[in-house]
């Protein structure tokens, strides 16, 4: 997610100058601090690198669900907790372990050691006997997946100059949709062919390949001095950052619902287990299509293009228990799925950012951790929906919040999903 942004489609933060405050102290005189004068290409592709292996971490075992299932001797439904603990950590732990390292810990030593920690999660979950040595193992992975995204941003803003800040960004967060669209269906593809086991223990050495490539790689940033920190109180009293802060983390918890049981739900539907990895690879690209349209009506039509969106998506898990069972039915309203997707993140990137004005940090704090909520809610949420309906029907159960989500959209006018400048209003 974080945005996480355990989100899963990478989003393009807008360029902020770096804040006065931030300098660098020698002795006790207070020195402005020269900012960088180049951007570090090498640096931000290997955290753009780790970005892919998080959100990779993170959606790899929705796609390998029945061999881990078939493996440990659980249900299918059981395996969900692997996704659902993985997020549900993320809540707990993101902004307390932030704050509590924040300015303690170097910014460059914390990355090395995040993405250590996640090829020690992948090789512990390789090596797992058991379903609860798997979520333990996972566990160790959601906390390294909160910390890398609390701090990737903080620190690619302090590694380049001011005005590339979001072009550095949108670079680093590419990692994400990259991972979404390749990383996650070549790893269902490998565990497919070979084991499951195996695509984690690769995945594990790109970890130690990256934390290798960090330390030489990654430039050193210091953190600022008696900077004020974000007042999440202040962010919650406002009314538009609350109406995103729920409708976000729905759609989220919509998409997960069934991306965690995409594999139960193609066999159910008659397709064969080789499909599941072209599925995520379809939804996966088709959020780039997404996102590239979401770039261009983000500023100018925000209100018409996220309602848009979101119907859209309704429209794709209503109709897929239909058309789902066959390859052209499937795969088109997976692209049509993918495609919302993929805008959905950014549209409401904006809008949290627009909502919480002077907060908006904190605000944007705030979705992170509410996002992951709904990712392990989804989680939980899709296997319940796995048992009681059965897998063909778990797309129904995710148009549920997907509809509360577009309820809160459209009534949040005045505050959240304003409509944008080139929208007529009556």
């Amino acid at each position: 997610m974080k945005q996480d942004p355990s989100v899963i489609g990478a989003t393009l933060p807008e360029a902020q100058p770096l804040a006065k405050e931030e300098r660098a102290t020698y002795g006790s005189t207070a020195v402005p601090r020269r900012g960088p004068q180049k951007i570090p290409w090498p640096g931000l592709l290997v955290l753009a690198a780790a970005g892919f292996t998080a959100v990779t971490t993170e959606l790899l075992p929705s796609g390998l669900l029945p061999q881990i299932s078939r493996d440990l001797g659980v249900e299918e439904s059981a395996v969900g907790s692997l996704t659902a603990a993985y997020a549900a950590i993320i809540v707990f732990t993101a902004l307390p372990l932030s704050r509590l390292l924040a300015g303690r810990v170097p910014r460059k030593t914390l990355l090395i050691v995040t993405v250590l920690a996640f090829a020690v999660s992948n090789i512990l979950l390789a090596f797992s006997p058991s379903l609860g040595w798997a979520v333990g193992a996972r566990l160790l992975g959601g906390v390294a997946h909160g910390m890398l995204w609390s701090s990737m941003a903080p620190y690619v803003a302090r590694i380049v100059p001011a005005h590339s800040v979001g072009k550095a960004r949108a670079v680093v967060f590419s990692g994400n949709s990259i991972a979404l669209a390749v990383g996650a269906p070549i790893g269902t593809l490998m565990g497919n062919v070979l084991t499951w086991r195996t695509s984690f223990l690769v995945l594990a050495g790109v970890g130690a390949l990256l934390a290798f490539l960090a330390f030489w790689l990654l430039p050193a940033a210091h953190d600022a001095h008696n900077t004020k920190a974000p007042s999440l109180r202040a962010a919650l009293k406002l009314p538009g950052v609350v109406a995103v802060a729920t409708a976000w983390p729905l759609l989220l918890l919509a998409h997960f619902t069934l991306f965690t049981y995409v594999a139960p739900f193609l066999l159910a539907s008659g397709l064969p287990e080789s499909a599941t990895s072209i599925s995520l690879s379809v939804v996966g690209v088709a959020s780039l299509v997404g996102i590239w349209i979401a770039g261009m009506t983000a500023d100018s039509r925000p209100r018409t293009s996220v309602i848009a969106a979101v119907v859209l998506l309704l429209l794709a898990f209503a109709v897929l228990p239909v058309l789902g069972g066959t390859w052209v039915g499937a795969f088109g309203l997976m692209t049509v799925w993918g495609i919302a997707f993929g805008a959905i993140g950014i549209y409401n990137q904006a809008a949290i950012l627009r909502a919480g004005g002077e907060h908006k940090d904190a605000a944007n704090g705030l979705t992170v951790v509410t996002i992951q909520l709904g990712i392990a809610v989804g989680a939980g949420y899709g296997a319940f929906a796995l048992t009681t309906l059965g897998a063909q029907l778990v797309p129904l159960a995710a148009a549920v919040p997907t509809a509360v989500s577009l309820a809160i959209i459209v009534a949040s006018r005045r505050g959240g999903y304003p409509a944008g400048p080139h929208e007529k209003r009556r």
